[in-house]
């Protein structure tokens, strides 16, 4: 537990870092802008790429996948109609909200977490590639396509086709799927550089974020409060149960499996969430919050069903 406790930590320690230095006025909202730039654009897509080209495809087609991305659905479906039905609001900013209730942190938390509880990291790379594959490039296409309206472009019906092709996170990740699937090999010279680029990407969002907290409002204060909270009840409490009841009783799954999937889906809301409000300006306010909460609360929770589920 020690190993899961010290991704939280030092993923808490960066964010504190950013909030010290917009404190201390070393970083201002400019640099957080920039930040948030090149982790959208630059860093990001190096760093999914270089995970995507070296994952094993082979895992998208286990029965532990299966249970996460019904579990994902579940929680993005509940948060639609939740929001829906209690707050009548269903525009773009619910995008960012049904992200944040059904998007792990599969890389920057989920992978220390999972080397230090299940022992191996590879358990991450199905969701990773099903979030960043899929969620993401369809989240990214829906803003996109309000942007475009937003600013007057017309658009015809091929043009919502090629939206996400747009994009260079998700022209990086299937870039990444082509080469795996091809199997052409990344020469060293080009995929060190790509690697060392990619590295950039969590440190920026997590500094990015930690400047955010300490430049704009107190955290659950706005109007986006009840939605905040809708996020935690289903992140934290909904979507783990969802996962192991599925991978329990439907799946039959046991041991390191279903601690895996229930570890997973209690993993809190991924920091690059933030990074996509700010980059589309909308939702931010909840985007930030419920980060920050679903994190807070995901250390006792992960802790919990780590020692209800026998992790060593």
């Amino acid at each position: 537990m020690q190993g899961a406790l010290s991704g939280f930590f030092t993923i808490g320690v960066i964010v504190a870092t950013g909030a010290l230095l917009a404190h201390f006025r070393v970083l201002g909202d400019l640099h957080r802008a920039l930040l948030n730039r090149l982790a959208f654009l630059v860093a990001s897509p190096a760093l999914l790429f270089s995970l995507v080209v070296q994952a094993d495809l082979a895992h998208l087609f286990s029965h532990t996948l299966t249970v996460s991305l019904i579990a994902i659905g579940a929680a993005a479906v509940a948060y639609l109609v939740a929001s829906r039905a209690l707050f009548g609001r269903f525009n773009a900013a619910t995008v960012i909200g049904t992200l944040c209730a059904s998007y792990t942190n599969a890389g920057n938390l989920g992978l220390p977490i999972a080397a230090a509880i299940m022992g191996d990291m590879t358990w991450m790379a199905p969701i990773m590639l099903v979030q960043i594959g899929l969620l993401q490039p369809l989240a990214l296409a829906v803003l996109d396509t309000r942007t475009a309206r937003r600013s007057g472009e017309p658009l015809a019906w091929h043009s919502y086709l090629t939206l996400p092709l747009r994009n260079p996170i998700t022209t990086a990740v299937l870039l990444a799927v082509v080469v795996k699937l091809t199997g052409v090999s990344v020469p060293a010279l080009v995929q060190k550089p790509i690697e060392m680029v990619g590295a950039i990407a969590v440190p920026a969002m997590l500094l990015a974020f930690g400047i955010s907290l300490r430049l704009d409002p107190l955290a659950i204060r706005g109007s986006h409060a009840p939605l905040v909270w809708l996020v935690q009840v289903i992140k934290v409490v909904l979507m783990p149960l969802a996962a192991w009841v599925l991978g329990s009783f439907a799946f039959g799954l046991n041991g390191s499996e279903l601690l895996a999937v229930t570890v997973i889906a209690a993993l809190p809301a991924a920091q690059n969430i933030y990074v996509i409000a700010s980059r589309y300006e909308v939702g931010e306010s909840l985007a930030r919050d419920s980060i920050f909460i679903s994190t807070m609360l995901s250390v006792p929770t992960i802790t919990l069903i780590a020692g209800l589920l026998g992790a060593g």
